[in-house]
């Protein structure tokens, strides 16, 4: 059994991540384009080009990550090695030098793929962490959702705080009001990592990585359970990403409320931690599988009926969106357990374990889908005729509402068809888990 003071622990370092996370997801977009002055068709092909890096450096960090031998673990030294870089480079991406509109663009772009780099050293670990802290598959769900509650109170500090902090230590100056407004959230966010790092044990102790990288990407992808989950990450963020980042526009310029901006989005964090602390004892109850796809069916009905709230009806977007939340994150504890049963059955598949590449790759997709439903965002503004901080035509005012509630719900419902091929139940797992313990004990003996 886990601690519940070490699922805190462990929870906070998705506290930490979530800061950046979650403010990259609400803010960035916005900020390039109403703050740096950047076009929203660059910043839409930046968030796509970064994610070729990521093609690179992603399954490298988890390679690297299964390989590490210290005396901290695998994976934990990566918290502490990462956590003051990550804090630095997110300050930089916030930060708005006097440059020309060229210089403007390689900066956004440098200092993005920075932190985006960074995010990997630490995050990639992070995640495989939680695939080691227990073996119990109901334990994991468990881990996760203390995880991703406390991921979501990290997302609603950044809702509720962000643009009141901006004001507040910008006094009208709003590049050093985000500037200032990041270092403070980076900085609670370095000594978070540090209570992840000092507070987790690693207890799964797979042995030590003998195989080649080759043998270890030929077990991968004979892992078809990874494929799915890949799949199905890749769909899921494309959508999600692509709401969040509207959903200042649509508040803004669609509802007309731009002084409601800080409430709406976080009433949506407010739903999404209702919705995480509700995985666990759903999932105790119903298939974990099917679980999982009758809440992101729910999440695509909620945006689908968003699309029909006129702008008067302002509380009723608010709701709904606070709905979309709700049923959108109960499955996010689900996911991630998903992913730790996937390198079991892996391991039990090939008889490699590649906990760090199946939680790379899968990252991998994650933000490849943060990079589409970034990109798809700065090229359906550019489309629909945006103009930054400025009064939208009816085209850009539409383009805002199907872009916030019809193409994310498309992503929602591809994820509960992609599921359909997943294939590890709580019963099947359960076999999975004691033929392992059979053959490591078989192992002891000889």
């Amino acid at each position: 059994m886990v601690s519940v003071r070490e699922k805190i622990a462990y929870g906070l370092g998705d506290t930490a991540s979530n800061i950046v996370f979650q403010t990259v997801m609400l803010f960035l977009t916005f900020f390039y384009t109403d703050i740096f002055g950047i076009s929203p068709a660059f910043v839409g092909t930046m968030f796509l080009v970064v994610r070729i890096i990521d093609a690179i450096t992603d399954p490298l960090m988890g390679a690297l990550a299964d390989r590490t031998q210290s005396k901290h673990g695998k994976f934990r030294p990566y918290l502490l090695w990462f956590a003051l870089p990550f804090g630095l480079f997110s300050v930089l991406a916030f930060t708005t030098p006097d440059f020309s509109e060229n210089g403007k663009m390689w900066y956004a772009f440098l200092t993005y793929t920075l932190l985006m780099l960074a995010y990997t050293a630490i995050n990639i670990p992070y995640c495989a962490l939680g695939g080691v802290l227990t073996a119990d598959p109901g334990e994991r769900v468990s881990v996760q959702s203390y995880r991703f509650v406390f991921a979501m109170l990290g997302g609603l500090l950044v809702s509720a705080c962000t643009l009141p902090l901006v004001d507040y230590f910008g006094e009208g100056d709003k590049a050093k009001g985000y500037q200032l407004t990041i270092l403070a959230m980076s900085v609670a966010g370095v000594l978070m990592f540090l209570a992840c790092f000092y507070g987790t044990k690693e207890r799964v102790q797979p042995p030590a990585e003998k195989n080649s990288l080759a043998q270890g990407w030929k077990a991968l992808w004979a892992n078809d359970q990874w494929r799915v989950l890949s799949l199905a990450a890749l769909f899921l963020l494309s959508g999600a990403v692509l709401k969040n980042t509207l959903a200042i526009y649509y508040v803004k310029y669609y509802l007309e409320l731009p002084d409601d901006i800080s409430l709406f989005i976080t009433l949506g964090m407010l739903g999404s931690i209702a919705g995480c602390m509700v995985a666990q004892p759903l999932a105790k109850r119903f298939c974990k599988v099917k679980l999982y796809i009758a809440v992101q069916l729910c999440a695509a009905a909620v945006c689908v009926a968003a699309y029909f709230i006129e702008p008067s009806q302002s509380m009723l977007a608010f709701g709904f969106f606070m709905l979309w939340n709700f049923f959108f994150n109960a499955g996010t504890p689900l996911l991630w357990a998903k992913m730790a049963d996937t390198v079991d059955y892996g391991q039990w598949k090939t008889g490699i374990r590649t906990t760090g590449m199946v939680y790379s790759s899968i990252i991998f997709f994650i933000k490849l889908g943060l990079a589409i439903g970034g990109a798809a965002a700065g090229w359906l503004l550019a489309g629909y005729g945006y103009q930054a901080d400025q009064s939208q035509t009816e085209t850009a005012k539409q383009g805002i509402l199907w872009s916030f509630c019809l193409y994310p719900a498309l992503g929602s419902v591809l994820v509960a068809l992609v599921m359909r091929w997943y294939i590890l139940t709580n019963e099947k797992i359960a076999r999975i888990s004691t033929d392992l313990q059979r053959a490591d004990a078989e192992k002891l003996v000889s």
